[in-house]
């Protein structure tokens, strides 16, 4: 008697676990905005190579299956993700540069589906940390890097990938070496 009762729960189990979907998965995706005007200070715009680089980014993701955008309330990060923005039909959503906690808690009230996070080289790896990934460093004279985080329910792995050209980034790497090497008048 005891074995017709245990075969239907074994049943009733595997029939349970099969219809269930699987865990939930995010994919978020990184980007550091593009390169940025010197001036003003405080809140400069891309460049014309960030610009360009801006509609680069939108050619490598549009097809990507992004369901939201966040953006920091900098217009450099705004700016980078506009082409993209506009391609896709979705509205970015801005969160404030200093509240990575935030962004960790949009993130995480994703079920599934692809987030695109554009943000700056010292902000990104503080989220990327904050939903379980490794540490980063992003340098400062680095625009081209994307990161593929997929954040499990137990784990988060990341892929580091580049796009565009680095020479705008070596020339300005060069140039900033240069300066810093001449004789101030």
């Amino acid at each position: 008697m005891k074995r017709p009762v245990l075969a239907r729960l074994l049943l009733f189990a595997f029939i349970l676990c099969v219809s269930l979907p699987a865990f939930a998965q995010v994919t978020v995706i990184f980007s550091r905005h593009a390169e940025r005007a010197v001036t003003p200070k405080d809140d400069p715009p891309i460049t014309e190579a960030g610009q360009k680089r801006a509609e680069l980014l939108a050619s490598v993701l549009v097809d990507s299956g992004i369901d939201a955008i966040y953006v920091t309330e900098l217009q450099r990060t705004q700016q980078t993700a506009a082409p993209l923005a506009a391609r896709i039909h979705i509205k970015p959503t801005i969160i404030p540069a200093a509240d990575t906690a935030k962004v960790v808690e949009a993130i995480r009230a994703h079920n599934s589906g692809v987030v695109l996070v554009v943000g700056h080289s010292n902000r990104i790896p503080q989220i990327i940390t904050g939903l379980g990934g490794p540490a980063i460093v992003i340098p400062e004279t680095v625009y081209n890097n994307l990161y593929v985080l997929t954040v499990e329910p137990t784990k988060s792995s990341l892929l580091q990938l580049h796009y565009g050209d680095s020479a705008s980034v070596t020339a300005q790497s060069e140039s900033m070496k240069d300066t810093a090497s001449s004789p101030k008048k």
